[in-house]
């Protein structure tokens, strides 16, 4: 039931130098499928990760956090991602399958275990399998090659309906550079950082300081624009991983032009797959962008945009495509904002003016409203009055679908 999303072509993902990419059947849940993925890296690589702020962290985000130490920026060799078991409330037990993960990976690849990085995804309680996920390591390890991102994003999918991966090819200093990421999620989805899991790598060199520098900023510009359901994952992690393979000098200087080059490279491929992850929310059929404008602060902004966005009532009206709009009003009453002059906010549906003033548009017509609510796409366009600021926040509708997913999610 995605809205306007098809799965990626495998041919119009670039390779990039210095990453390969095996997947393997483990029967880490459910038998029959791809559950386990391995990235191998050249040696030079290194990795930036942002993640969750969950306070209940799974156990591979906390193992994360460790190998890529406080700068959040390290060498890394590999990274093992396995879905059907989070390992997130598994405690000690689960901080010792977890880094076990990284010993058993790093002994098959001739590498540290501090160089490996483990994801999971799946449900949340439940013990990691460690034994399925040591033996199906040797297959995933001979599966490894470089044209493999949309058999991983496959692969790396949950309750996702469709795979997602993004890839773009960027000319820098007269050298082509690459950028290829993949990403899932559906549902527990209002990243405080990132998405559930989202994975990017580019062969351009990065200083490691820079480098850090470029995940934070793409992860507030893409993956922390969107939400399906308001929940924070514990497992959030989005990691960017630059190998250098291209051949051009390290990038240091984040005002230079190639930094500019690269960071716009990445952020593209960023927000197609947090666009990719609310296109695919759990029985979505609307895709809807709220724009916020004229706040005193992008904090402000977006405070409001995820009041509308999380709003049961505002989400099941669009599913219906009922112009309730009042609903989007009283969320933006309700966003926080103790000194919002009401009678200067204005709200548009698309081309249509809804309110202004505090009250009904004089020339709003319900039907008008009736037309734009009825499109798979919807603009929500809300002018606070109050200074210079913007925030865009992407979100979906709220159908029954949702409900029958979640509720049958385990079984």
């Amino acid at each position: 039931m995605a809205v306007n999303l098809q799965a990626p072509d495998a041919s119009a993902l670039h390779p990039v130098g210095g990453v390969r990419i095996g997947i393997a059947e483990a029967g880490m849940r459910k038998a029959g499928r791809r559950d386990l993925t391995v990235f191998g890296f050249d040696p030079g690589t290194r990795v930036a990760g942002v993640f969750t702020r969950n306070r209940f962290c799974a156990a591979p985000v906390q193992v994360c956090r460790e190998h890529l130490g406080e700068s959040r920026c390290a060498p890394v060799r590999a990274m093992v991602v396995n879905t059907g078991c989070a390992n997130a409330g598994t405690g000690e037990p689960g901080l010792a399958a977890a880094r076990a993960s990284c010993d058993a990976l790093g002994a098959l690849l001739g590498v540290p275990p501090r160089q490996v990085l483990p994801f999971s995804t799946g449900v949340i309680l439940e013990p990691l399998p460690l034994d399925r996920l040591r033996d199906g390591l040797p297959r995933a390890v001979a599966a490894l090659r470089d044209d493999a991102w949309a058999d991983a994003a496959a692969a790396i999918m949950t309750t996702d309906t469709v795979p997602k991966a993004a890839s773009e090819r960027v000319l820098i200093d007269g050298v082509a550079v690459h950028v290829t990421g993949i990403a899932k999620g559906a549902g527990m989805i209002r990243p405080d950082m990132a998405t559930m899991l989202g994975f990017i790598a580019t062969d351009a060199a990065v200083e490691p300081g820079l480098l850090a520098q470029l995940v934070r900023e793409v992860a507030d510009a893409s993956f922390n624009c969107i939400t399906v359901d308001g929940d924070t994952s514990t497992n959030d992690s989005l990691v960017i991983a630059a190998t250098g393979a291209c051949g051009l000098e390290p990038i240091a200087d984040a005002a230079s032009a190639q930094a500019r080059a690269l960071r716009d490279a990445l952020l593209r491929v960023a927000q197609r797959l947090a666009q990719a992850i609310v296109r695919d929310g759990e029985g979505a059929t609307k895709f809807i962008t709220i724009d916020v404008q004229g706040a005193r602060s992008v904090a402000e902004a977006r405070l409001v945009g995820y009041a509308v966005a999380h709003s049961p009532l505002v989400k099941t009206a669009f599913f219906a495509s009922d112009p309730n709009l009042g609903r989007i009003l009283a969320a933006v009453g309700y966003a926080g904002i103790d000194d919002l002059d009401v009678g200067g906010v204005e709200l548009y549906l698309d081309d249509v003016h809804v309110a202004t003033r505090g009250g009904r548009h004089p020339d709003y017509r319900e039907a008008d409203g009736q037309r734009v609510m009825a499109k798979p796409e919807i603009g929500v366009r809300i002018v606070l009055g109050r200074g210079a600021r913007q925030a865009t926040v992407w979100t979906c509708d709220l159908s029954h679908d949702y409900v029958s997913i979640n509720a049958d999610y385990r079984s």
